[in-house]
């Protein structure tokens, strides 16, 4: 059976790397740039930062800073109509995973028209987007190095899971410097968002011996370190190994796929618009509890990643000790600690199960669920 994996030919790493990225563009011949951030970023001056850097090299850059937290459509069409407006050349999502989605829709629609809606599911576009460079302040969502695009359909009130080779970045930044300071709660969420890739992966049914690997040292790394960057965001090491985790638990889902935590945490992201990290947080458990079922054996790697003692245990144990140390990680960063707390209805059940059996994220979970499994799983995450 064949295999292929995807990844930015270029990847840079470690504290620093910002400026590296900025020689890289320079030799690219970049002349005229679209920032894609937010409005967080620009207040604090990180938008400022990196179009100075720019500057110095002699890129110029225009911004569009209006990318909410689940970007959406009307998101999109407003960046794209910047980037027409300045005849830009290249993109730069600077940011978490929220800006790199949506910088992602702008660059694939400017290279092939339409609406981004049109490029909803797996590898629908016909050409590769338009040139962009991803710069990560997150240790998360890993879009800064993967294929996958997420932007929520306003109308529909879903999210829209765009999976597609065309989307991945020419190459992403993560300097643990930009990572800095960030507030507690996000990077909580964008921590456990890290760990539920990994663990997705691990036992998603497109696995292989490389996303294996690289799953697995993510779980080992953020199991270490998680704790540390939320409680002292000024530790510059432990944000570092957090980027690397994040980074390798990218590589493993972005080729091995995922699971119905996000085909899950997509509706609810959608349709009350809600931190996409602390949704899979919530879901990561009771999800993992249902494919228990048949991937006890992968569970059980998981809890030894996460630092259990799985020497004696039978596999039904070991998958026990996972769902364990996964509940009292999250209770460690401050996870809330139900669906309920999100102000989530069972009345809105339905319809969630309906749109979540849809999302091109679970079709690699490792057993197919039914509608009622699916509300099952919603219900015992309240």
């Amino acid at each position: 059976m064949s295999s292929a994996f995807f990844m930015p030919s270029v990847n840079l790493m470690g504290t620093g790397c910002l400026v590296d990225a900025v020689v890289s563009i320079k030799a690219q011949g970049f002349t005229q740039g679209l920032i894609v951030s937010d409005k967080i970023l620009t207040s604090i001056g990180m938008v400022k930062q990196v179009s100075d850097l720019l500057a110095e090299s002699d890129i110029q850059t225009v911004v569009f800073d209006g990318t909410q937290p689940n970007p959406t459509t009307k998101n999109v069409e407003a960046g794209l109509k910047i980037l027409k407006d300045n005849q830009c050349d290249f993109i730069i999502s600077l940011g978490g995973g929220s800006p790199h989605d949506c910088a992602k829709g702008i660059a694939l629609v400017a290279s092939n028209g339409g609406n981004i809606s049109d490029y909803e599911g797996v590898d629908q576009s016909p050409k590769p987007q338009m040139p962009l460079i991803s710069i990560n302040t997150t240790a998360g969502t890993a879009s800064e190095m993967t294929r996958f695009c997420i932007i929520t359909d306003e109308v529909r009130h879903i999210k829209m899971a765009i999976v597609d080779k065309h989307v991945t970045p020419l190459m992403s930044v993560n300097d643990p410097e930009l990572m800095l300071a960030k507030p507690a709660s996000l990077t909580a969420a964008t921590g456990m968002d890290a760990l539920t890739h990994a663990i997705e992966a691990y036992v998603s049914v497109a696995a292989t011996p490389i996303t294996d690997a690289v799953a697995i040292k993510a779980i080992e790394i953020i199991q270490q370190h998680l704790r540390t960057v939320v409680t002292d965001g000024q530790n510059i090491e432990a944000r570092e190994q957090m980027a690397y985790a994040q980074f390798m638990a990218g590589m493993a889902f972005n080729n091995a796929s995922l699971g119905y935590v996000h085909a899950m945490a997509h509706q609810l992201g959608g349709f009350y618009d809600l931190p996409h990290g602390v949704c899979n947080a919530i879901l990561l458990p009771h999800v993992q509890r249902y494919n228990a079922k048949v991937t006890p054996e992968r569970l059980t790697d998981v809890a030894k990643a996460m630092g259990v003692d799985v020497t004696h245990l039978s596999s039904q144990e070991g998958a026990d000790a996972a769902l364990a140390a996964i509940v009292e990680l999250s209770i460690a960063v401050g996870i809330p600690a139900g669906l309920t707390d999100l102000g989530v209805k069972e009345e809105d059940f339905d319809v969630l199960s309906e749109n979540a059996l849809k999302d091109a994220c679970g079709f690699t979970n490792p057993m197919q669920a039914t509608h009622a499994e699916i509300t099952e799983i919603y219900r015992q995450a309240m």
